[in-house]
């Protein structure tokens, strides 16, 4: 054999890449990810035994340690390769104790796959970290007690099936509370009245902001009209428009706007001009790459880190996973070298970010391109591998180019008819762009305002003051829930997507448009929790907790000690929540049978109205919102031709509501309810005779991926005909059914 060095990594993808760079003395084979963990089907941690948790091999992954336990007799030497954080370092432990591997057996990390850092790797070998392999230890006990200990309690009270977390439900009490802001928020009414100016072909306008030096708050029409009369503002045309304060509802308020056309003529008091700066952003880490990525492209944190994965395996960024900041001298050499020779030496401004965080794990690197010199269109990338390597690239060249440098001109104008008003017109413009050139956040002004000079009179051709209404708080988006998150201390850069993914998957929260929105069980859960696991709910003691696996990384603390610490407290919530009455809602009627109280109840598959004695009486009926949907439903899709044969009807089973053949269940045919926003963009495009490829003339439908709806051939993927929906389709479709 010629190969002597066997290298175990997580991702086939990974171990491709590392055997190129090793060479003919190596083979790499791939662990894919996980091996052995706390099985789903019972407790399987020994409380009373020190905590002592009982892994077993992972469901169809026997045969590939199998495969590994004769692999690794071939060799002289195995390298243990998995990633460099906690999870990793645990998945290096478990392969070592289930291969039987000797306690010297090296333990290598690198932030990048390249040639020079897996060469200093293997220069530099280690030891498994059995201080990080206790930490993943006791946070993956920590969460399986609190899982399984209060999740029966909650099937008891509340609902089958339902789960509870250490943090996330502390995730979902956030978006509830936020819910509740929004529920109980009372819009109040402000005004603005601004004044239009032009010179020299530039338009700008300036904003009452003073009169008699206090600042001006204007709550009412009346006094908008007592102000614009002594201006001399007459004339005035009213219009009204909508304001939308709640887009996922779809509320608005009416909002009036009084325009004058009346010439009035202001004089110019008072001129200050302001050099500022924008600063450099800091390269990405984690939860601003998850943050950001999301917002800019409206993915899904976990689509976010799944792309980031891939770039990492196939070698064109550092690893993903990351609290810090930090950028190693080599790359911030090679940035240098970049921005002098294909930018501009001015616009250079070499940084070294540390961390905010007390808890940042410094040794680590900040996100950044492997070679700073490439462009995507360098790489063989997919369309989204390539979006997220360019906000990589660009973020990382940002953060060493200089500030931009910004000029802010604040003009003071007061009316002549009104000397003691105060109108300010702002205006800024960039002098120096810096890493604004390469890294935009947002509109840049270039143009200046016409030069003006103190006591010059102006006129003003209109006058508009315009009614708003203050809006209730936005409901959190993936990116604002991992920047809250964050903020709370409740984060480690390997959590956040598998938070925000269990907390949909698990039916607590629901994706409006961007936004995540609780539905009515987590109001439940969240109250329940509260009311008797008050500490565990705690955002303040969930941080800490983190802070505590923290110290048992960096060998400042065992995880038994935390562990018995924290048993200790959660052991007498659980005497306490044994004696929950279990929740009722009444819904205000008698049962027609046997003049029980209704309530509602959730079932497998959802809320019903039921006799409070149920399942002794089984009355039970379907909500009011069930029965309106199927209303719906059935006057959409009944009476129209079965391909079965007779009529199609709508009918309700244990999964909810389907489309079969009025001769049911003699004819066989059973449907799902055709997607609504699949039907809206077929029918658009139907209408706009583009369900036909002018190409191929092969008939095309609308299919629907992970990444969203596109337009393919009936037999895709046989037959390889795709492209993407217009933007402006898609935006109809959406509008089409809000209306709905």
């Amino acid at each position: 054999m010629s190969s002597k060095n066997l290298v175990i990594v997580e991702s086939p993808a990974k171990a491709k890449t590392i055997k190129k760079y090793l060479g003919k003395e190596w083979d790499v084979v791939a662990s894919m990810g996980h091996i052995r963990d706390l099985p789903a089907s019972k407790f399987w941690v020994d409380i009373k035994n020190n905590f002592k948790p009982q892994y077993e091999t992972i469901k169809g992954k026997k045969k590939l340690i199998d495969d590994l336990k004769k692999l690794v007799k071939k060799y002289d030497r195995i390298w243990l390769a998995t990633d460099e954080d906690r999870e990793g370092e645990a998945i290096a432990w478990h392969l070592s104790s289930l291969l039987k591997l000797p306690k010297d057996t090296p333990r290598i990390t690198f932030h990048e796959i390249t040639k020079e850092a897996l060469q200093k790797a293997v220069k530099n070998p280690r030891s498994i970290d059995m201080n990080l392999v206790d930490s993943q230890q006791g946070r993956r006990i920590l969460d399986r007690i609190v899982w399984y200990k209060i999740s029966p309690i909650l099937w008891q009270k509340i609902k089958r099936g339902l789960s509870a977390w250490r943090v996330q439900s502390v995730a979902v009490r956030l978006l509830v509370e936020r819910e509740r802001e929004i529920q109980n928020f009372k819009p109040s009414q402000s005004w603005t009245i601004e004044a239009f100016f032009e010179k020299q072909k530039v338009k700008f306008k300036a904003t009452l902001e003073k009169i008699k030096g206090k600042k001006v708050t204007i709550s009412s029409s009346k006094k908008v009209r007592e102000i614009l009369s002594k201006l001399g503002a007459d004339n005035l045309e009213s219009q009204h428009q909508d304001q939308i304060l709640d887009p996922v509802k779809r509320i608005s308020k009416s909002v009036e706007v009084l325009k004058s056309s009346s010439k009035i003529d202001f004089k110019l008091v008072d001129i200050k001009i302001q050099h500022t700066k924008k600063w450099a952003p800091t390269p990405f880490i984690t939860s601003t790459l998850q943050a950001e990525a999301s917002r800019k492209f409206w993915r899904w944190v976990r689509q976010v880190m799944r792309v980031a994965q891939k770039l990492y395996e196939n070698w064109f960024i550092t690893y993903m996973r990351t609290d810090s900041p930090t950028l190693s001298s080599e790359a911030l050499a090679a940035i240098k070298k970049y921005i002098i020779q294909k930018l501009w030496k001015d616009y250079y401004q070499g940084r070294n970010f540390k961390a905010k965080s007390s808890w940042a794990q410094e040794a680590h690197e900040a996100i950044r391109p492997t070679n700073i010199f490439k462009d995507s269109s360098e790489l063989w990338l997919t369309w989204m591998e390539a979006k997220l390597y360019d906000l990589i690239r660009l973020r990382t060249l940002a953060s060493q180019m200089a500030d931009a440098k910004v000029k802010v001109t604040t003009y003071y104008f007061s009316p002549l008819t009104d000397m003691e008003q105060v109108w300010i017109a702002k205006w800024e413009v960039i002098d120096f762009l810096g890493w604004l050139s390469v890294y935009p956040t947002a509109d840049i002004q270039k143009e200046s305002l016409p030069l003006l000079k103190k006591e010059e009179i102006l006129s003003s051709k209109q006058i508009v003051a315009s009614q708003k209404w203050s809006k209730p708080p936005a409901r959190y988006t993936e990116a604002s829930l991992v920047k809250k998150l964050e903020s709370l201390g409740i984060w480690r850069p390997s959590t956040y997507a598998p938070i925000i993914a269990t907390i949909q998957e698990r039916g607590y929260v629901q994706k409006n448009d961007k936004y995540l929105v609780p539905t009515e069980i987590a109001f439940l859960v969240t109250d329940y929790l509260q009311k008797y696991f008050e500490e565990l709910m705690d955002y303040g003691f969930t941080a800490e907790m983190e802070t505590k696996l923290d110290k048992i990384a960096q060998g400042k603390l065992t995880y038994l000690k935390m562990l018995k610490d924290f048993w200790g407290d959660f052991e007498k919530y659980l005497d306490k929540a044994q004696k929950w009455e279990k929740q009722v809602q009444y819904i205000g009627e008698k049962c027609p049978k046997c003049w029980w109280e209704l309530v509602f109840k959730y079932g497998k598959y959802g809320k019903f109205i039921a006799c409070e004695n149920y399942p002794k009486c089984d009355y039970k009926r379907q909500t009011d919102e069930e029965k309106n949907y199927l209303e719906y439903l059935k006057e959409k899709y009944e009476w129209k031709p079965c391909p079965e044969g007779w009529t199609i009807v709508v009918k309700m089973g244990r999964f909810g509501p389907f489309l079969t053949s009025s001769e049911y269940p003699k004819v066989k045919r059973v449907a799902s309810i055709p997607d609504p926003m699949q039907e809206a963009l077929e029918e658009i495009l139907d209408q706009k005779w583009m369900l036909k490829d002018p190409e191929s003339w092969e008939e095309l439908v609308v299919k629907k991926s992970k990444r969203g709806y596109f337009l393919a051939a009936k037999n895709y993927p046989k037959v390889k005909v795709a492209k993407p929906i217009p933007k402006d389709i898609l935006q109809e479709a959406k509008s089409r059914l809000k209306e709905l």
